[in-house]
């Protein structure tokens, strides 16, 4: 097995040479080809997804776990307009972002450059295939996918699929390599240092802390998303339960969905009761502090590790808080640096709380729903970047590259 995984890596990386000179032009076609074939290939992709959905079902995978792996012909669409997104986006590949001239007359450039081979490690999301692969051929890396086993039926088809159809467009044989779902591919992937240039794990926080422990590649943290919403005393009621309710319900299996409830204890009359009115229609089981539930029988007592908890599910935890102060401490002791949100009137709380919040995205009166990269303008992402060195936040195509430094002389030499 690792035999044959090296053979996959050193044929990515020996593509990733080649694709790195392929004009933008035909990289950009190609997207728009592999955009197409998804379309026109739907039924294909679906009947390997149901395999997926069948046996994750027999298996007795959650509903939360199911959603992510569910692919419909509105999430199909949102894979092919999410590679058509990319291919009208800029190129990054070589762009000049830094130049000057020497004293001794040296013209020096830094250039944008690939990154080589990334190698993505995810878990139950078939849609993560089709998005690492475009902005991966876009940025000029090769690629080496290793999805989660739940969703092997898919990934394959998907991967086959775009693969082909990127090869038939005049993109390097071998730069994009989808793996076998068996967990025994992580350990031997995670060791390719001579042909991986940057490891991405995506999915629960087993997944990223394993890698993030035993990998020898360079790794790319990606968020797991314990992800907040402060309630300030100035905050609308109409405006809290909307923000709220995106949040948590519109999909709460993702990483940006809501999972804790900060409200100020001046708004526990007015707020809390239309809260958890809302909460009740949409089926969310409510948690919470010995403030909340002495103030309502719905909500049942949290436990201290609720706090720290990525529910990926119909539950959220309420914590009454004395101030903005406190709220801020309470999110940088339990988040996870992914998204946080405050609602608020203030001017003086939202900027205090925007400076002080440590985390990838901090939102002032909107949804943490957004924290995504099709809605931020990239195409897709990679992943939601939660640590601070290389990229923070969804990584995107500027983000999938590197520099290297250029230097024009005419005979200098050091003296």
């Amino acid at each position: 097995m690792e035999t044959d995984l090296k053979s996959l890596a050193r044929n990515a990386a020996q593509g990733a040479q080649k694709l790195a000179q392929v004009k933008t032009a035909a990289k950009d076609a190609a997207l728009r080809a592999m955009a197409k074939a998804l379309r026109e290939e739907q039924d294909t992709i679906l009947q390997a997804n149901t395999k997926d959905l069948e046996a994750g079902k027999a298996n007795g995978m959650s509903n939360s776990l199911l959603d992510r792996l569910k692919l419909n012909p509105q999430r199909i669409e949102d894979m092919a307009q999410g590679l058509e997104q990319v291919a009208v986006l800029k190129d990054p590949l070589g762009e000049i972002d830094r130049g000057w001239r020497h004293p001794n007359g040296m013209e020096i450039k830094r250039v944008r450059v690939p990154l080589g081979v990334i190698g993505m490690i995810y878990e139950a999301r078939p849609n993560v295939t089709c998005d690492a692969i475009g902005l991966c051929l876009k940025s000029g890396n090769g690629v080496l996918l290793k999805g989660g086993k739940e969703a092997d039926y898919s990934n394959q088809a998907i991967a086959q699929l775009l693969s082909t159809t990127a090869y038939e467009n005049g993109i390097p044989h071998g730069v994009i390599q989808q793996l076998p779902g068996d967990r025994a591919m992580v350990d031997p992937l995670i060791h390719l240092n001579d042909y991986i240039d940057l490891i991405i794990p995506r999915g629960g926080a087993g997944l990223i802390n394993y890698v993030l422990a035993h990998s020898t590649v360079p790794v790319l943290e990606t968020g797991v998303g314990n992800c907040h919403v402060y309630i300030d005393r100035s905050a609308e009621v109409d405006m809290a339960c909307r923000i709220v309710l995106n949040g948590k319900v519109q999909r709460p299996s993702v990483c940006n969905a809501l999972e804790k409830i900060l409200l100020h204890r001046e708004c526990l009359p007015s707020h809390m009761g239309p809260l958890l009115s809302e909460l009740s229609a949409a089926g969310v089981q409510v948690r919470g502090c010995p403030r909340s539930v002495a103030f309502s029988p719905q909500i049942t007592p949290a436990t201290e590790s609720d706090w720290g908890t990525e529910y990926s599910d119909l539950i959220v935890a309420i914590k009454v808080v004395d101030s903005t102060d406190e709220a801020i401490d309470w999110i940088n002791h339990y988040g996870t640096r992914h998204s946080e949100a405050i609602v608020t009137n203030s001017y003086q709380d939202s900027q205090k709380f925007s400076q002080r919040v440590d985390a990838a995205a901090v939102y002032v009166n909107a949804s943490t729903r957004f924290t995504d990269g099709f809605e931020f303008g990239f195409g897709a992402e990679i992943g939601i970047s939660t640590q601070k060195l290389h990229a923070r936040g969804p990584v995107g195509l500027p983000e999938l590259t590197s520099v290297k430094y250029v230097i024009a002389g005419s005979g200098q030499i050091r003296e």
